[in-house]
């Protein structure tokens, strides 16, 4: 049984997608990434290679330390690393924070294949069921549009606006959406 749980590949899958922690090779794609304006867009600033291994190593250390965190995601048919699909603390000054915040960013060339929404529904099944979380946000500058139609696809809930602490006052990406979804409110949608 231990060597069968060594040589798994991924801590969960979807049918198209597979959810596992980082390793060095996704270091050069995720740069790419986090330097690309597109996938950036509704981000403050774009990452230079240093700043995207860093986040690499918070998202780790959030691994180390909660037991879960923003797992890279392949297809799994290719294996090629798509992105993050997964779950974060939220720490920033907040009437709701901390709270288990799930995320994600994926690289352009997937966008519209419904990869960030399969996605983000395993990640709150396993959310639920797995790690036993309560209740689950996500939140995103009042104009990610793409971002809130996946949040309402896979069933939260919009609670209410906030000016994200972090951001610069003067920025467009300031007012955020809030929304939510409680493990209740999962299973019974789940059932329907």
């Amino acid at each position: 049984m231990k060597e069968e749980l060594m040589n798994k590949k991924y801590e969960f899958e979807s049918d198209r997608l597979g959810f596992r922690l980082w390793c060095d090779e996704d270091k050069v794609p995720f740069a790419r990434m986090n330097a690309d304006s597109k996938v950036m867009q509704y981000f403050p600033n774009i990452q230079n290679k240093e700043e995207s291994d860093k986040f690499i190593e918070r998202i780790m250390d959030h691994f180390k330390e909660h037991g879960y965190g923003l797992w890279a995601v392949e297809i799994k048919e290719t294996q090629e690393f798509i992105g993050f699909i997964g779950f974060y603390t939220a720490t920033f000054e907040s009437e709701f924070t901390p709270c288990v915040e799930i995320g994600w960013r994926l690289d352009h060339r997937f966008w519209n294949k419904g990869y960030a929404t399969e996605g983000a529904i395993n990640c709150l099944d396993y959310g639920f069921s797995i790690l036993g979380l309560n209740d689950i946000y996500s939140f995103t500058s009042r104009i990610n549009r793409p971002s809130i139609n996946v949040m309402k696809k896979i069933g939260l809930i919009e609670q209410s606006t906030f000016l994200h602490p972090n951001i610069s006052k003067d920025s467009p990406l300031r007012p955020h959406v809030l929304y939510k979804i409680d493990k209740n409110t999962y299973v019974k949608n789940a059932k329907d």
